[in-house]
């Protein structure tokens, strides 16, 4: 009985120990990785200009009623004092600043020359053309759709202008490619060079040359002249007829006038001679 306690004593004695040597060499246990942050979704590159931003492009052309003044913006951008004048004097002004306002969704674009692209041309080839072309010339700077920088790669040649009075005339072809923006008129090769202004609505980019349309120098056509009218049948079958009876009644007059004459004489030679027997 007293080994029983004793070995019972002994148990409860080791038992703390034991617990706490089995609980030290336990392997803790391992921590929780923590959660990997979902990537947020990336925000698509924005697409690269095709014609550079000039160092003197205005940051705005609208006045404080929001409404975009294209002289303005000309003015400021400085070198386009020419093309300022033409707009002016042909009066196109008029009608961009319209199209411009009755288009917010459309917008417009426009191919500016500056001074030195007018300079090259020949000396008094403005002036030499009628009014008319002079308009055209004018309104052929002007595609009646906003294109923004980088989009000319988008446009479907040919391309129409505000001077296109037809499907197939006042058109030129833009090609871009790499960095720069080409347009063509078929006698005209030209290069965008920069920006002028750009917003949503109005879009003006420098080009280097005056874009001189095909349609000038396409030979004019030229109206046919009328037939001249033949004379109808069935008047002159009446005319021939009346010839035919002028004739017969000109040989009717001088058969009477011959016969008569003979008449008269035979009378004069009976006269004679009964006259002659009488005596």
């Amino acid at each position: 009985m007293k080994i029983k306690q004793t070995l019972l004593f002994s148990i409860l004695l080791i038992a703390p120990f034991f617990s706490i040597t089995v609980l030290a060499q336990s392997p803790a246990a391992a921590p929780k990785s923590p959660a990997k942050p979902v990537p947020a979704a990336q925000a698509p590159a924005p697409a690269k200009p095709l014609v550079p931003a000039l160092p003197q492009s205005p940051s705005s052309g609208a006045d404080s009623s929001g409404t975009q003044d294209i002289v303005k913006i000309l003015r400021k951008a400085k070198s386009f004092n020419t093309l300022i004048r033409l707009l002016k004097t042909t009066q196109i002004i008029n009608q961009v600043n319209a199209q411009l306002v009755t288009s917010k969704n459309g917008g417009l674009t426009i191919l500016a020359p500056d001074d030195g692209a007018f300079s090259e041309l020949k000396a008094g080839y403005f002036n030499s053309l009628g009014d008319r072309q002079q308009k055209a010339l004018i309104q052929y700077h002007v595609l009646p759709v906003y294109v923004s920088s980088s989009n000319f790669d988008a446009l479907s040649n040919p391309v129409l202008t505000l001077a296109s009075d037809s499907p197939t005339g006042y058109q030129l072809n833009v090609t871009a490619y790499g960095n720069s923006v080409n347009i063509s008129t078929g006698e005209v090769n030209a290069t965008l060079t920069g920006i002028v202004y750009t917003d949503k609505t109005l879009a003006i980019y420098h080009v280097d040359k005056v874009l001189i349309p095909l349609d000038f120098s396409r030979p004019k056509t030229i109206a046919p002249s009328p037939a001249v009218a033949k004379a109808p049948k069935a008047d002159k079958d009446n005319s021939s007829a009346e010839d035919d009876d002028q004739a017969q009644a000109t040989k009717d007059i001088s058969g009477a006038i011959i016969h008569g004459t003979t008449m008269v004489s035979l009378g004069v030679a009976l006269l004679a001679a009964t006259a002659t027997i009488s005596f």
